[in-house]
């Protein structure tokens, strides 16, 4: 809330332009093993994904779909229950995500 003494006064409004979805050939997405906070087991990031929620949600269906495990998505990650690095790899490469690289 803001409070001004100046009877001109117009709050602007944030503009906040939806993200456009990089085609997989653009996407450079990061993908690693992490297990911290996670009580010592393994999960599989797929990070740096640019472009819609939706669309993030849906690639990370894919991905649990291919793998056969759980997971979610959150904060702009995709989180895979398990050391999947190889599956995810394999399956964004042969889709078309050439930037795709695990670390």
């Amino acid at each position: 809330m803001v409070y001004s003494t100046d009877p001109d006064f117009k709050i602007e409004e944030e503009h906040v332009a939806a993200e456009e979805t990089l085609i997989p050939k653009q996407q450079k997405l990061r993908i690693r093993l992490d297990t911290k906070q996670r009580a010592g087991k393994a999960v599989t990031l797929i990070q740096d994904f640019v472009g819609k929620t939706e669309d993030l949600e849906t690639l990370g269906k894919q991905l649990k779909t291919i793998c056969g495990t759980g997971g979610s998505v959150k904060d702009g990650e995709i989180i895979i229950q398990g050391d999947n690095r190889d599956k995810v790899l394999q399956w964004l490469l042969k889709n078309g995500h050439s930037g795709s690289r695990k670390i």
